[in-house]
């Protein structure tokens, strides 16, 4: 029988309940006899493994090697079926943000790719096929940078948010809680004005609504207090606590995000349907993996894809022009234009019968501040290959009864800078799509990196519970579910480029995260 690859090997294990190490996958699928080996090494494990180790492969092969006799050819098991893909749906995400890693399916190239490109059919019946688009600024928005829109843009976002949360805390305004006894209990639900800590360690949170502002002192004893390192400027929480002696301060006792209800339970397709979710490709660039696209673009074309119908790009689709220093000299395309135009070549290479919806990102060409309209309309034109569709960033995109949250990503560099590592960090970008999911705003700093715009309403604000939550921009492949909500990073098409490499981003390039619609199950494919 031919030596498995990794991936079955890893199916095999998945069968019998074990995770593995890399090396430990490896060590298995160079094995003699890799049935046998996975089969000792699951046998001499202790009940209580669930990943193995490469010292636990190493101990099995070595004890192979020196007493069991070889194995019967004829009585070896049939693998060639094993199915590689990995079921996020039934792997266990805590809110913690750990997960298993992701199992790689290798992506299907060469000569037979070609015969097959004008045989496989996406759909029997395109008009099964449903793509809706909500929450889009394009050709919506109205702000002028006045402080009137600033003014309007926090009211929205406070108005919005607590209503999340009224129903879970007896609120009431600050104005009230000021003339309220000493020794009361009370409830605020307010916008972070402030945070910091007082000489003694404690933290003072100041909090505010529309009828003026509130301090709340976390003591450093409490429980609460290891979540006050997850608080951001401007997002919106709910405290509970008693008056001081003289009512001028909340002593918080409980502290509530609005965050994702833990019973929420998402939709999904009535068919076997699926959906490519990726970012970044980065055309222009002298890094552009140009290989690894094409691979890819090829695999769509094989019966393995075939019910790949939707090709969700958020954001990224060039390298752009100026938008780190010297990246004049990283350029392969100068122009903004014909890099767009060469975009549109490597996006013919994609199955004409696919829907595809493309959203903007920090490198493309449109306005840099959050919510981005999409693309205007020359470039849309330029880019109009398979009749593809355009939309902001960010965006709500509804496939066939799924809601997909699409966001380029760019205040995850916010989120990681502020929030300790264990909660946010770039070699697990999934986790700081938790901390957004559970505050239930895209981008709730402002002020900092993230370039916000002020608008009559805030696009920023998740009000609707999505089923999948989609970013890329950071260049590293995380996804894992917070609350029954699959948050997935895309990785990235473009080699790692000395900027990246100046701020240590190692970039997992040539990923494809194909999700099917029916159950909500992914599969990394990588190319």
């Amino acid at each position: 029988m031919p030596r498995p690859t990794p991936v079955r090997v890893v199916s095999e294990l998945a069968s019998r309940g074990y995770n593995a190490e890399r090396e430990a996958v490896t060590l298995l699928a160079r094995a003699d006899d890799p049935d046998r080996a996975i089969e000792r090494a699951t046998e001499t494990v202790s009940d209580d493994t669930l990943t193995l180790s490469a010292e636990d492969v190493e101990t099995a092969v070595a004890a192979l090697e020196s007493s069991d006799p070889p194995a019967d050819p004829d009585n070896t098991p049939d693998t060639s079926t094993a199915n590689p893909s990995v079921s996020s749906g039934t792997l266990s995400h805590g809110t913690d943000g750990t997960t298993d890693s992701p199992v790689e399916t290798k992506g299907s190239t060469g000569g037979a790719v070609e015969e097959e490109k004008e045989t496989i059919e996406r759909s029997a019946d395109p008009e099964l096929r449903s793509l809706d688009v909500q929450g889009d600024i394009t050709g919506r928005s109205t702000g002028t940078g006045e402080y009137a829109d600033f003014v309007a843009t926090f009211r929205d976002r406070y108005e919005r948010l607590s209503g999340l949360l009224r129903s879970r805390v007896n609120h009431r305004p600050t104005e009230a809680v000021d003339a309220m006894a000493g020794g009361s209990d009370a409830a605020i639900v307010g916008m972070i004005a402030d945070i910091r800590s007082t000489a003694n360690g404690h933290w003072l949170v100041e909090l505010e609504d529309t009828t003026g502002t509130f301090p709340c002192l976390v003591l450093k004893d409490r429980e609460i207090a290891s979540v006050v390192d997850e608080l951001l400027l401007d997002e919106l929480v709910a405290v509970e606590g008693t008056l001081a002696g003289d009512g001028g301060i909340l002593f918080v006792d409980e502290l509530h995000f609005p965050d994702v209800p833990r019973t929420y339970r998402p939709s999904t397709a009535d068919r076997h349907v699926r959906a490519a979710l990726i970012s970044d490709v980065h055309v222009g660039s002298q890094e552009f993996a140009a290989d690894a696209w094409s691979a890819f673009a090829d695999w769509l074309h094989t019966e393995d894809a075939a019910a790949v119908e939707y090709l969700l790009v958020a954001g990224d689709m060039v390298e752009g022009v100026g938008v780190y220093p010297n990246q004049d000299e990283e350029l392969d395309i100068v122009d903004i234009y014909e890099q767009y135009e060469a975009f549109s070549e490597r996006l013919k290479e994609v199955p004409g019968d696919m829907e595809i919806l493309l959203t903007p990102g920090n490198h493309d060409a449109v306005r840099l501040a959050e919510p981005q309209p999409g693309f205007d309309e020359e470039l849309r034109e330029i880019m109009s290959v398979h009749d593809a569709r355009f939309s902001g960033n960010p965006s709500t995109v509804t496939i066939e009864g799924v809601t997909i949250l699409m966001y380029h990503g760019v205040s995850l560099d916010e989120v990681i800078a502020e929030l300790p590592e264990e909660k946010a960090n770039y070699d697990e970008p999934h986790k700081a799509m938790y901390q957004l999911l559970k505050k239930r705003h895209i981008a709730p700093q402002y002020g900092g990196h993230t370039r916000l715009a002020p608008e009559e309403r805030d696009y920023l604000v998740i009000e609707e519970i999505p089923d999948v939550f989609h970013t890329g921009h950071v260049h590293k492949l995380g996804y894992g579910k917070y609350h029954n909500v699959l948050a997935i990073n895309s990785g990235c098409w473009q080699e790692q480029t000395s900027f990246q490499k100046s701020v240590n981003i190692d970039p997992d390039v040539g990923y494809a995260p194909i999700l099917d619609l029916d159950t909500l199950d992914l599969t990394i494919q990588k190319f």
